[in-house]
């Protein structure tokens, strides 16, 4: 059994990487686990909601005023089911995670077998997540709500002087900052321990989350520099790969989707009328297609490699996982002795 440190594992997961996406390539197969990959891994979830931020005070008192109770049900019936609706498709990502864990140890490019295979297992490791996910907004809540008592009586105290209290609000914001950082490291190494470490021992010994936390924590206090330090890699490598694929992209990006912007601008000038609007609304439909195509493209390998530098750094301390990612050479006249 091969154990190999945080450092070690990085080859043979970018391999295992090449293997599986490239050799032999084939544009469907690539495309359909690359989108799974981008899918399960989150890489495109890193959105920031900073739009309209320039107007949310101003609008905010006239919104109060304006505001319809007659819209509570409304509004009431939309957040379920948009509740609903991410419930949904996190469990679609959680049953998917385990297809693709299928894939990557036996270098199989089927998620069908997956899928099947560890139903049961991805129903309870969903239910894991969701319980942890309620514990963890239930401490931030916990954690936040002093300072959002505080923010709100300035507020109000601020629209009755006619003054905005902006000393008080910014010292508020400085003591929340390094909360919020803790939280998102918290946050980090719950991901971490769950998807790298106990989600091995949930498909291939269906384990409790009892057991599989058990397992995990005795191969941690066994080595827990070899584990800090592969944490510690599983979060600044693919921070500096993302770093140096976005600067790699940006002169082609300027240029394709800078192109295309000039395109719709343009077409805005020149003229108006449902024909023109449809040629806008079919080139920002294709820019939409880029961008998603760019995200798998670029993204799907490099999340593809981040399971399998997982793999790699706890197969060898995992048995199991071992005996599957590096199984014993196959001794010649052994299968007709």
């Amino acid at each position: 059994m091969q154990v190999l440190s945080a450092t070690q594992a990085i080859s043979p997961a970018v391999a295992r990487t090449r293997d599986l996406l490239f050799r032999p390539f084939q544009w469907g197969t690539f495309l359909k686990l690359c989108a799974v990959a981008v899918f399960t891994e989150g890489a495109s979830g890193n959105f920031n909601n900073h739009s309209g931020t320039s107007h949310s005070h101003a609008l905010s008192s006239h919104a109060m005023t304006q505001f319809n109770p007659a819209l509570i049900p409304v509004i009431a019936v939309f957040a379920l089911a948009l509740v609903a609706l991410a419930v949904i498709l996190f469990y679609l990502v959680v049953r998917l995670r385990f297809a693709l864990f299928e894939c990557l140890i036996h270098q199989s490019r089927l998620l069908a077998p997956g899928w099947h295979k560890y139903r049961d297992q991805a129903y309870r490791f969903f239910l894991l997540s969701i319980a942890i996910g309620f514990v963890f907004v239930a401490a931030m809540v916990v954690t936040f709500l002093p300072f959002i008592k505080q923010f709100w009586h300035l507020y109000r105290q601020g629209h009755m002087d006619g003054q905005f209290p902006s000393g008080e609000m910014l010292a508020i914001v400085l003591q929340i900052v390094p909360l919020f950082l803790v939280f998102a490291l918290a946050g980090v190494c719950v991901d971490v321990v769950m998807r790298d470490f106990m989600l091995p021992h949930y498909a291939l010994e269906n384990t409790s989350a009892g057991q599989a936390w058990i397992a995990v924590y005795d191969r941690f206090t066994r080595e827990p520099g070899a584990f800090l330090f592969y944490a510690l890699l599983r979060i600044v490598l693919p921070f500096f790969a993302i770093v140096a694929l976005t600067i790699a992209l940006i002169i082609p990006g300027i240029i394709v989707f800078g192109g295309l912007g000039i395109m719709m601008a343009g077409l805005h000038a020149a003229a108006s009328g449902p024909i023109t609007w449809f040629l806008i609304a079919v080139i920002g439909l294709i820019m939409l297609a880029l961008a998603a195509f760019v995200a798998i493209c670029v993204g799907g390998p490099l999340s593809i490699a981040i399971r399998n530098y997982a793999l790699m750094f706890y197969g060898g301390r995992y048995q199991a996982l071992a005996s599957i990612l590096f199984p014993p050479p196959e001794i010649p006249g052994a299968a007709t002795a």
